[in-house]
């Protein structure tokens, strides 16, 4: 007898240990985010941080100060369809998780039930039920509870995605909108070009017309060149079009002009500070979606292991009746049932399930550390950008000054037989080159602060 008491006992102590294990919660499992940041300009790749205050925690409305572009990024938020779609999701998921709460209720049922029957001619006999019956399902091993969870890491992983997208759409539609800023600057400087070229192009015919001897070589050279530059119009300006066509499509409307403002009077943040790595998991609405989806498959393990638990029951039945006319009037019926179904064979389904559940996992695992190093790498690609094309655009600015001299000077001594027609048109074309690299450069800038801003988690405000 002692020795049954303690196998009784060493059973009880298992299946306490098991159900613990059943309704435990997830907890965050380490991740690896040493070095997640990468310095853009220190030897040694070490990101310097002054302080935790994160670029990415400002509102959009502070680091886009344009006003045209606010309203254009207010239009979105609210006619986008991906954004619209997104929190159609977050209302689906939310029902899914009010079905999971109720879940834990009694199901209740009526089936109302009559009969009229007559044997060979005689009175006919009324038989009726009225029976009203409820089942409950007693959540002894977690099964409804670890569902219910599952649903819950579900809807607040969808929230986040929503936060994504609406964080995708605020930095798709500056960079739109900073692109049409920098084509119209660059239409601005074709079109001074075009007139310059155009009288290098006059000035050779009048030479030609007014001297013995004068090639036509250069007439013709002179020409081109200014056909060239009036292509290079036509081109930017079939781009403006087109990036017009995608901020309205982002904005759900149909495709129409942009009005909009200057290049030149821009202005976004130059300092950034970008936080730390656990700061980033919590800014970046992918990286805690990624979490979000881990937890779940944490929560979905637990339902599988408590497949291999036994499924108890509690049922009951009211019923007003007569018995099938034997009673009358009816009277009250009641009754109760307890079942338990313990699984014991399936066909290997239920520990097929575990094991898939176990590995979904570690999918969803290795999503999460993949997306944490996706989020660092963004971060410091955008650095990158941000401090080349700043260094860049001052190297061009000082080369412009020097290039505009030079088409100055070569035109004037052009008159006096010390250059050649080649030499004009050449160092109009050098500093065509340059001033249009210059503008694409302080765009590259400042679209580096649009992916800096959403690389850290902003658009969320």
């Amino acid at each position: 007898m002692k020795k049954i008491n303690i196998i009784i006992l060493g059973f009880a102590a298992v299946a306490f240990s098991s159900c613990k294990s059943l309704y435990g919660k997830y907890e965050r499992p380490d991740v690896n985010t040493e070095g997640l940041y990468r310095d853009p300009v220190s030897l040694t790749d070490t990101l310097q941080v002054n302080d935790t205050t994160s670029f990415g925690n400002l509102p959009w409305r502070e680091v886009f100060t344009d006003p045209y572009l606010q309203g254009f990024i207010e239009k979105a938020l609210n006619n986008n369809a991906d954004l619209l779609n997104a929190a159609l999701n977050v209302k689906m998921v939310e029902e899914q998780l009010k079905v999971a709460k109720l879940a834990f209720l009694p199901s209740v049922a009526v089936s109302p039930q009559g009969t009229l029957s007559s044997f060979d001619g005689g009175k006919a006999t009324k038989a009726y039920t009225l029976p009203i019956s409820a089942s409950w399902n007693v959540d002894l091993f977690g099964n409804l509870l670890n569902s219910k969870r599952s649903v819950q890491m579900q809807l607040l992983a969808t929230k986040d995605y929503q936060t994504v997208v609406q964080a995708n759409i605020i930095s798709g539609v500056a960079n739109l909108y900073y692109t049409l800023l920098m084509l119209d600057r660059q239409v601005e400087i074709i079109d001074e070009m075009s007139e310059l070229t155009k009288q290098t192009w006059e000035r050779m015919k009048l030479l030609k017309d007014t001297r013995i001897g004068y090639r036509s070589t250069a007439v013709q050279s002179a020409e081109a060149s200014h056909l060239s530059v009036q292509a290079n119009a036509v081109d930017l300006k079939r781009q403006i079009r087109e990036m017009e066509n995608s901020l309205t499509l982002l904005m759900g409307e149909p495709a129409h002009a942009i009005e909009r403002g200057k290049l030149e009077n821009q202005q976004l943040p130059t300092k950034f500070s970008t936080g730390v790595g656990i700061q980033l998991l919590n800014n970046r609405a992918d990286v805690h979606a990624a979490e979000l989806s881990l937890a779940q498959c944490f929560y979905d393990i637990n339902v599988a292991r408590s497949r291999f638990y036994p499924n108890i029951t509690i049922s009951g039945t009211g019923a007003f009746t007569n018995n099938n006319g034997l009673v009358n009037p009816g009277k009250i019926l009641l009754s109760a049932v307890g079942s338990l179904v313990q699984p014991i064979f399936q066909h290997g389904q239920i520990v097929a399930g575990l094991k898939v559940a176990k590995m979904q996992y570690e999918k969803a695992y290795n999503t999460w550390q993949n997306t944490i190093l996706k989020a660092g790498n963004e971060v410091s690609n955008a650095l990158v950008q941000y401090n080349s094309s700043e260094e860049k655009s001052k190297i061009e600015e000082k080369q412009i000054a020097v290039l505009r001299q030079n088409v100055i000077d070569t035109k004037a001594s052009y008159g006096l037989n010390s250059t050649t027609y080649l030499e004009i048109i050449s160092a109009q074309s050098n500093l065509l080159n340059a001033e249009i690299s210059k503008v694409s450069d302080d765009f590259y800038k400042m679209q580096a602060v649009v992916n800096l801003y959403q690389a850290l988690g902003g658009g969320a405000k």
